[in-house]
């Protein structure tokens, strides 16, 4: 198995297993995890903008010949991911009953986790794509992901407890929806040897998701907070993922 194989599946795994950080609600209270979710998603929101501009757009900016081109794939990604995002949240709105039962909720739970594995499919094509442009930022880019998943995952377990799934349940849905990162990872890697301009156009895409992730995701979050002193802090977490990926630079010297 080659180097960027190797780095690529042990990245995709680690973050697979992100799903079982649901258990931190059973070792802290959920008050402390409710209030140290808010830092952890901006200090995510940086290390996903510091991603993009950082390391995937001056590598980009390394090929000029295609780095006009690179910028409509960017844009291509982020529109995918904002047709994605519409279909997921379209079946959340009309595929489920009105009515309030324990099939309601447990369809809410299992609509939410094959949303979620949609999600983790992208974040395998983003993670490949970017080792496939180097090691250094497949790292960085794996590093951003993680960021992300760790508020992201506790959220889903959060949504599926509160379905009416048990501990047990939740875990491994939660563990099965994230392992398709992994099924992503390996689509990008086997088309790799056989789609090689289709390949050199992931990077780009990845900057786009992720450059989507931060905006529309995760940014109008940290709105919802405007308590100055919170704000602040929000702000020191988001300039610390940053210099982050900042201090990652030092990986490719």
């Amino acid at each position: 198995m080659s180097t960027v194989a190797s780095y690529t599946l042990v990245s995709v795994i680690l973050v697979s297993l992100l799903s079982l950080l649901g258990i931190a609600f059973f070792l802290f209270e959920g008050s402390f995890v409710k209030k140290s979710l808010l830092y952890f998603v901006s200090f995510s929101t940086g290390g996903l903008l510091g991603d993009v501009f950082i390391h995937i757009m001056p590598d980009l900016a390394k090929r000029p010949a295609t780095f006009g081109q690179s910028l409509y794939v960017l844009l291509g990604g982020i529109v995918f991911s904002f047709v994605i995002e519409k279909i997921i949240h379209w079946r959340h709105c009309h595929a489920l009953p009105s009515e309030e039962s324990a099939d309601h909720h447990h369809s809410i739970g299992i609509m939410s986790a094959t949303g979620e594995s949609v999600h983790n499919f992208i974040d395998g094509i983003v993670i490949a794509a970017s080792f496939l442009a180097s090691i250094p930022i497949g790292i960085s880019t794996t590093l951003a992901v993680i960021f992300h998943e760790v508020p992201h995952e506790i959220g889903n377990f959060a949504v599926l407890l509160h379905s009416g799934f048990n501990r047990k349940k939740a875990i491994l849905l939660n563990l099965l929806s994230a392992s398709t990162s992994i099924l992503g990872a390996i689509f990008v890697l086997v088309s790799s040897t056989t789609l090689s301009s289709f390949t050199n156009s992931l990077l780009p895409f990845a900057a786009g998701n992720l450059l989507y992730i931060a905006g529309s995701d995760l940014i109008p979050e940290l709105h919802k907070e405007t308590a100055w002193r919170k704000s602040i802090g929000q702000l020191l977490a988001l300039i610390g993922g940053m210099a982050v990926m900042y201090l990652l630079l030092f990986m490719e010297r």
